[in-house]
């Protein structure tokens, strides 16, 4: 392959990195994966071996480099807001890294938020600060730490040191950012007691930004963005009005809104977040997250709590077995609501319940759940942004379920454009490197690279698809408040 027509693809999710090339032509080749597990040493906490990662990250881009020849160069897409703070001086993590997921900084969350500072757990501010807090202060001394997500760790090591950078859709999720200029929110560091010397540059989600010199080639580092919105560009939404939705353990749904930022970071009233979708020539572009807590994580309950099914791939034809659900409705909470409620409190609920109620019917149900949540986010966004979305994109697990994007595509009740590859990370990841490099020419030319795997038509009666979401709504909202002191909490 023409080193100069291949990005080096690199894509750290939470249970795996991935590696591969991207082409002139948007196509993926030579993947290949290495699992690299969390650990969760007991409840709420979720921690990762950052080294783990940087010796899958080496080996895993120097088999694609073996196979495909010399990168053009190297885009980065990560999972947000997991932490890790290391010694300059060495390159070492002082500590295990600390996942997005991980609820071990809740309390210091509520202390500060009655200081009037409003900080989420599962974002990095108070987890560098804890990293720090218990770490060894006389062998590592605050002058020599430095902090990042993923993708910065990562970069350190790819620059042998050189480079201590992060893009704007990383540093976005962190909570320190002041939206208005772009750069670190210095008062909130401060507040929390951590030197400036901590954080990386603030960079370009796409351009000449470092040179990986650990990699053969030294190919430059042209693309770095954050897993959702790597998925974004990967499913080609560059234009205002364009979303995905990506359905794996949870779903989020991800919508373009353009180049005016907003005027506050806080949650919007119908509970999406404003966020970075990338940044190119100093140009940010924003856009609005949705989420649902749970998605797929309730197929692995049928499976591993209620050993209904032996498999994940088992729960279509299971819920294929039967026409319909039969009235029972089933509510995605197992972990509480996330937007447009966002209630911790609320729990999974199961109803309609009769003698003739079986497998079949219960399988059905959390499909068409899972479907009607997906449906929340896409309400949820359009109301938050006043856009219409007129088709949705969608990649992620579930969508090798062919039954689920049929229903989905009847709950959304538009065009759902079903991603080529199962995770568009790996292409976003591309898709940007190429950009910052000159392989594409510009986001015009990223969205003539679509090319969906199958578009999916409601088929549904308009009718019986209202009645279908008058019966989730009313489950919905009895599902609120199941734990009205974890309700209570608000982030």
């Amino acid at each position: 392959m023409n080193p100069n027509h291949y990005a080096l693809v690199i894509d750290i999710g939470s249970s795996s990195v991935r590696c591969g090339g991207v082409d002139e032509y948007g196509h993926l080749h030579a993947l290949r994966s290495r699992s690299v597990l969390p650990q969760t040493p007991s409840p709420g906490l979720v921690e990762i071996d950052p080294q783990a990662i940087i010796e899958a990250v080496t080996s895993l881009s120097a088999a694609v480099i073996e196979e495909l020849g010399a990168a053009g160069c190297v885009g980065i897409a990560n999972q947000r807001a997991s932490t890790v703070v290391w010694d300059a001086r060495d390159g070492k993590a002082i500590g295990p890294g600390i996942g997005w997921q991980d609820l071990r900084t809740v309390g210091t969350c509520l202390e500060l938020q009655a200081k009037g500072i409003r900080l989420a757990p599962n974002a990095s501010a108070t987890k560098i600060a804890w990293l720090i807090e218990h770490a060894d202060a006389e062998r590592y001394p605050l002058e020599h730490l430095r902090c990042g997500t993923l993708d910065s760790w990562v970069i350190w090591h790819l620059t042998k040191g050189a480079s201590h950078i992060t893009d704007l859709t990383n540093a976005g999720v962190t909570s320190l950012i002041d939206l208005t200029t772009c750069d670190w929110d210095y008062p909130t560091i401060e507040a929390l007691t951590l030197p400036r010397s901590l954080f990386a540059t603030i960079v370009d989600s796409m351009g000449h930004l470092a040179r990986a010199t650990a990699l053969s080639g030294s190919p430059p580092i042209t693309g770095i963005l954050g897993d959702q919105q790597a998925s974004l560009l990967g499913q080609s939404c560059v234009y205002r009005g364009d979303a995905k939705l990506t359905i794996g353990t949870g779903a989020m749904l991800d919508l373009v809104t353009g180049p005016d930022a907003p005027a506050e970071a806080k949650r919007n009233e119908n509970g999406t977040f404003p966020i970075p979708t990338w940044q190119l020539a100093s140009s940010p572009t924003w856009g609005l997250e949705a989420i649902a807590l749970s998605a797929g994580s309730c197929i692995e309950w049928l499976r591993d709590d209620l050993g209904m099914i032996a498999s994940a791939e088992e729960s279509e034809a299971v819920a294929a077995s039967v026409e319909s659900a039969d009235g029972v409705c089933f509510v995605p909470a197992l972990l509480g609501l996330g937007t447009p409620i966002w209630d911790f409190g609320a729990r999974g609920l199961l109803s309609g319940l009769t003698r003739g109620s079986g497998r079949g019917q219960i399988a059905r149900a959390v499909l068409e759940g899972i479907a009607q949540r997906a449906r929340d986010l896409v309400d949820a966004a359009e109301q938050d942004s006043g856009l219409s979305i007129k088709r949705v994109r969608v990649d992620g697990g579930m969508t090798s379920n062919t039954l689920f994007l049929s229903l989905l595509a009847d709950a959304l009740e538009r065009p759902l454009e079903v991603s080529p590859v199962l995770e568009a990370t790996v292409l976003g990841a591309g898709y940007a490197a190429g950009l910052g490099i000159g392989m594409f020419t510009d986001l015009d030319h990223i969205a003539r690279l679509w090319r969906p795997r199958v578009t999916l038509e409601p088929t549904m009666d308009p009718f019986f698809r209202g009645l279908a979401r008058e019966a989730y709504l009313e489950a919905r909202r009895r599902s609120e408040r199941t734990i009205p002191g974890l309700s209570a909490i608000d982030f």
